[in-house]
């Protein structure tokens, strides 16, 4: 089959190039096309308990999570100058397109009692602006009398003021979204540049922006320095520019393709699509890798560039389809984690990897066929170097000193073991945002002083219609409330129950004394003067109730809490919720963005733990047809599971918690340190014949050659993932470290233990089954005619 590939790869050099430059101006037409993903991502299933009730919580009550937050902490906000200079700001961002409304100190609404109507008018607090610091000073009063806003909007221990912009929904899902959060931010900036008070922004409309546009900016950074980083390496490993570029030309059109398939399927670029780009990169350089290593090898053995060649092309592209696939499905077990954003990942990597190889696999003997034949200069690694000293060392500790090699295995697995004994599992909201960046201490500012700003809801389904407006019900919700208050994690709530109460202080002629729930006389008189509570119209005031009256909610803002710390909150909670609220009268559910998204990261953590063991399955069955013989299954995954075991440990030591993004570290390692494994073995059999079966010489044999590419790989590998330690994004900078350690030890492993096992046991693991594999990787003694072959000479 190979020998085949070798002549139509060979034989129609021209014809492939056409081919695939027509492809790739159709991926590129298709990529041109992509677009940047504006939606929040769902973790969980369409089908889940949980994802339902969040689905029916906002055909009630509408989309939580559309209000951006901005606060300030000046104690001189009520000076007359600072003040207007507000309410201006205030009216300015009001009118701003993709505004729906908007709430400040200068833009606050009340209750007055009208009884010639016998209701109440919506009416605002500052009918117009102050004029003088006497009227300002009245006004500040007036605000501070209304207890509905009293931690909601204002802290007046600490003399912090907040602006709650409510966008657009439409505007949100779409890329009109960062124009418009940053037409708000630069008109409040202002205030900083005028007074030197700093604002702070939150809510989830603004975290989402900033993260979507930070992907895009990472996006471009990341290729940049994947280029950069795979290109100066390249050079010091190979010295030759012309060489390098033409390489780095290979894995750009994997890029392309990347984008196309992308545009084909109709997926959006995502925090993990975006890391794509720059991983296809490091993965293509690491196809090159062995290719060019064969290539030279070859010919500084014989000097016969067109043998060279066909040998890249049968030897080293059967075992890079194994590598290529292995990785593939490191990648591919995301599918079936039935998260959105992580199964999209999964299909656009798996696909774009398999046509990485191809690409490489084509363009490298075909491009490398017309130009000259390697100088020395190129090839000399192989007889003298570093590289070769150091694979030298490593020979001799193989053969002289294995006791060493498992003593220290022994010695680093016993501490990873106890290391992994400390790993924890947990996820935030914002899990991913530097802890040093703005917008995490922002986040921070919000919860400090009003406990946050995710959204959490409590629904409380009376069964009744009209049940939300009986006495006993709405006592149930201030007892509620009452019980919200002893969690530190909570803001204030916001219920029906703080309307009805803002309503009897009306009543009393704004009275703030009589923030409380009106008793049964007081009643009937108020809420006869609320008629909309009453009608199936909907309206602000009853914007926490459904149109029948029978359902309600309780609003809270909540800080961004662990897995854990929800879980707790809520084993807690809930029995006090059920002895309030009987559960064969009332049904009580939490909901909101905060709860759907921590309780898909338990979700996520679940199935991603289910997609790694997948992930090693389908590897141990790709090489089970390769090898097929068990025992050497067994001893081709020991070097591999141990950077697993020890990245792990190092997680645990360092206090690094299991969450969704840095489980899924562990399928993309995997998947890629194996690689090292299946070049060595296929190496090693290959050896084999040449050396009529005698284990000792084939071993290290195999180990001298194919170290070179093990070493390259593994520093460009390195590098390569070391570049995303810039990330802002704490799961994508985890990325970076954690598997360039990971791939590091997997080198070592497969160096170091891989051949001492092999060695060690000898006849045990190299048996009849191992000698005679189900997928075949051809004798390189057997070669194609190289007359025959006519490779058209370059005009």
């Amino acid at each position: 089959m190979w020998t085949l590939f070798v002549r139509i790869i060979l034989r129609n050099r021209l014809a492939n190039l056409i081919i695939i430059g027509l492809i790739t101006l159709f991926m590129g037409w298709e990529g041109s096309k992509v677009q940047m993903s504006y939606d929040f991502a769902r973790m969980l299933p369409a089908t889940d308990t949980a994802n339902i009730a969040y689905e029916r919580f906002k055909e009630t009550f509408g989309q939580d999570g559309s209000v951006m937050f901005v606060g300030v902490q000046d104690d001189k906000l009520f000076e007359l100058d600072r003040f207007l200079f507000w309410a201006d700001l205030t009216e300015k961002v009001r009118r701003i397109e993709g505004v729906d409304e908007i709430v400040s100190m200068s833009r606050l609404y009340t209750l007055e009692r009208n009884d010639e109507k016998k209701k109440f008018d919506f009416v605002p607090v500052m009918k117009s602006l102050p004029t003088n610091q006497l009227e300002l000073d009245s006004l500040k009063n007036k605000i501070y009398n209304l207890p509905f806003y009293d931690g909601l909007l204002f802290n007046k221990q600490s003399n912090v003021s907040m602006m709650m912009i409510t966008l657009d929904k439409k505007v949100l899902n779409s890329k009109k979204r960062i124009p418009l959060v940053h037409a708000i931010k630069n008109t409040l900036d202002t205030y900083t540049t005028k007074y030197d008070q700093p604002l702070h922004y939150s809510g989830l409309p603004f975290i989402r922006t900033i993260t979507s546009q930070k992907v895009q900016h990472e996006l471009i950074l990341f290729i940049f320095l994947a280029l950069l980083v795979a290109f100066l390496i390249l050079y010091a490993f190979f010295r030759s520019g012309r060489n390098v570029s033409f390489i780095i030309l290979i894995v750009l059109i994997s890029v392309v393709f990347m984008f196309g398939i992308l545009g084909i399927l109709g997926y959006k670029i995502t925090i993990l699509t975006g890391i794509l780009p720059p991983l296809m990169i490091v993965i293509g350089v690491e196809n090159s890798i062995f290719l060019l290593n064969k290539y030279y090898s070859e010919f500084f053995i014989h000097g016969n560039k067109v043998k060279a060649l066909s040998r890249v092309i049968r030897n080293i592209g059967s075992a890079n389809l194994l590598t290529n696939a292995t990785t593939a499905a490191g990648f591919a077990a995301f599918i079936i984690t039935g998260n959105d954003m992580l199964v999209q990942f999964g299909i656009v990597a798996s696909i774009t990897i398999l046509m990485a190889y191809v690409l490489s696999l084509l363009m490298i003997p075909i491009i490398f066929s017309y130009l000259p034949e390697p100088k020395p200069a190129h090839y000399q690694h192989f007889e003298k170097g570093n590289v070769n000293h150091i694979l030298k060392k490593i020979v001799y500790v193989v053969v002289n000193r294995r006791s060493w090699v498992y003593g220290v295995t022994g010695v680093l697995l016993v501490a990873g073991a106890f290391g992994v004994t400390l790993l924890r599992t947990t996820g935030n909201v914002v899990d991913d945002i530097s802890h040093r960046d703005k917008m995490y201490k922002d986040l921070m500012f919000f919860e400090e002083h009003f406990n946050g700003v995710m959204p959490y809801e409590i629904c409380i389904d009376t069964h009744k219609k009209k049940g939300v407006l009986r006495a006993s019900t709405m006592e149930k919700i201030d007892q509620l409330q009452d019980t919200l208050a002893l969690y530190s994690e909570m803001s204030k709530p916001l219920s029906l129950v703080e309307l009805v109460k803002f309503s009897k202080q009306a009543f009393f002629y704004g009275d703030s004394s009589f923030y409380s729930l009106p008793n049964n006389q007081e009643r009937n008189f108020i809420l006869s003067y609320i008629p909309t509570l009453q009608s199936n119209k909907r309206s602000l005031l009853n914007s926490f109730v459904d149109t029948s009256l029978q359902v309600t909610r309780v609003s809270v803002q909540l800080a961004n809490v662990s897995t854990k710390q929800i879980d707790s909150i809520e084993q807690t909670l809930f029995p006090k919720i059920n002895a309030i609220f009987p559960v064969e009268d009332y049904t009580v559910t939490s909901t909101g963005t905060s709860v759907v998204f921590l309780k898909g990261t338990n979700y996520l953590v679940n199935n991603l733990i289910s997609s790694l063991l997948l992930a090693l399955g389908i590897i141990a069955l790709l090489m089970a047809l390769t090898f097929s013989s068990f025992k050497m299954i067994v001893i081709s995954l020991i070097p591999n599971l141990i950077p697993q075991i020890l990245t792990a440990a190092m997680m645990g030591y360092a206090g690094i918690s299991i969450k969704p993004s840095t489980i899924l570290i562990f399928s993309i390692a995997l998947g890629i340190s194996v690689d090292n494994t299946i070049h060595f073995l296929s190496r090693y059999r290959q050896q084999l014949k040449l050396n009529n079966w005698k284990i000792h010489e084939s071993v290290l044999a195999a180990l001298l050659e194919t170290g070179f590419s093990m070493i390259y790989s593994a520093v460009v590998l390195f590098f390569g993932f070391g570049i995303f330690i810039l990330s802002s994004f704490g799961g994508t900078e985890a990325l970076g470290y954690l598997v360039s350690f990971t791939l590091i030890i997997a080198m070592l492993s497969n160096l170091f233990v891989l051949p001492s096992l092999l060695l060690t046991l000898d006849r045990w693991s190299t048996t009849k089954a191992f000698k005679e594999p189900l997928i075949e990787i051809l004798d390189e003694e057997y070669d194609i005619d190289l007359d025959e072959l006519e490779i058209e000479k370059s005009k």
